[in-house]
């Protein structure tokens, strides 16, 4: 665990050497250790994109990507089945800002073709969407998102990067609340934007240096100490979901279950096309009941 603030040169010429490729050394704390970089080498080695760049949670990932990629007078497409503190920032701060936010359905697919405008610069997705766990065709609208040099987001958090591959569909920009599954132990709160150009990492690298956005090094360990058990943890994570979900499935208090990896789930096809796997979240539909109950549910 390498932990610093200021970074002490033996000689100027050092000193301006670093300068030069700060993005890319130990210059100054906020701009990263060597524990940091390693952390963002494995999460790029994970997704497969260019670089990556940590940041203090997965909502400052997914509002240090929005603000990298937008300014005043630009349009955003943001799927409807968002993260809620997502939706809260493009309601508040992006349009305090002047940026005009339109919510589409998560199954629009192609047809998202006939909500682009001029100024539209970002498509935002995430698959699946929370609490209702939609799967977007991805490859179908980075295909025409590219055609009109749009940038496409994903909130790739659900699959961690281990079930879905992003830069494999072409997706510009991959997001994770690194807190999940990498550290997987409730004692981390983390966050990290994966590139798939040189281009677009330089730009985050510099907003988020920018805005101040740091990392404790110890952070950092954490979560590449969480890492290294990811995969049988993930693995052991659908195989609960979809014992839970079997058990659900038939009880009288359910409506419906949803998640993607169960064959009777709607967006199960999708799913399978594009996944390797799930994790273990998933969403349940209640028929409907007093709050006593599901409390009683919930704390059995």
């Amino acid at each position: 665990v390498y932990r610093a603030s200021t970074v002490i040169f033996p000689t100027v010429q050092a000193m301006e050497d670093a300068q030069k490729k700060k993005l890319d050394t130990t210059f100054y704390g906020v701009h990263g250790t060597p524990t940091t970089f390693a952390l963002e080498d494995a999460m790029t080695e994970l997704e497969g994109g260019y670089r990556a760049v940590s940041v203090s949670s997965g909502l400052a990932a997914i509002t240090t990507a929005l603000i990298t990629f937008l300014k005043s007078g630009d349009h955003l497409l943001m799927v409807d089945s968002v993260y809620g503190p997502t939706r809260n920032f493009c309601d508040t701060t992006l349009r305090n800002f002047g940026i005009t936010t339109t919510y589409y359905d998560p199954l629009i697919g192609e047809k998202i073709k006939n909500l682009i405008k001029t100024e539209t610069k970002v498509i935002f997705t995430e698959s699946p969407g929370s609490y209702t766990f939609e799967i977007q065709d991805i490859p179908a609208i980075v295909n025409v998102a590219h055609k009109h040099d749009i940038k496409v987001m994903i909130d790739n958090t659900w699959s961690a990067g281990y079930y879905f591959k992003p830069f494999d569909h072409d997706v510009d920009i991959s997001i994770q609340a690194t807190t999940k599954y990498q550290a997987g132990h409730a004692d981390v709160i983390l966050g990290h934007i994966i590139a798939q150009t040189e281009q677009d990492w330089l730009k985050l690298k510099i907003t988020t240096g920018t805005l101040g956005q740091a990392v404790s090094p110890d952070v950092c360990y954490l979560a590449l100490r969480g890492i290294r058990t990811m995969g049988v943890r993930l693995r052991q994570h659908q195989k609960t979901a979809l014992i839970l979900v079997e058990w659900l499935a038939n009880r009288p208090e359910v409506n419906n279950i949803l998640y993607p990896a169960w064959p009777e789930d709607k967006g199960y096809k999708l799913w399978k096309r594009d996944f390797a796997g799930a994790s273990g979240l998933f969403g349940v539909v209640l028929n409907q009941v007093q709050k006593e109950a599901v409390a009683a549910l919930a704390e059995g």
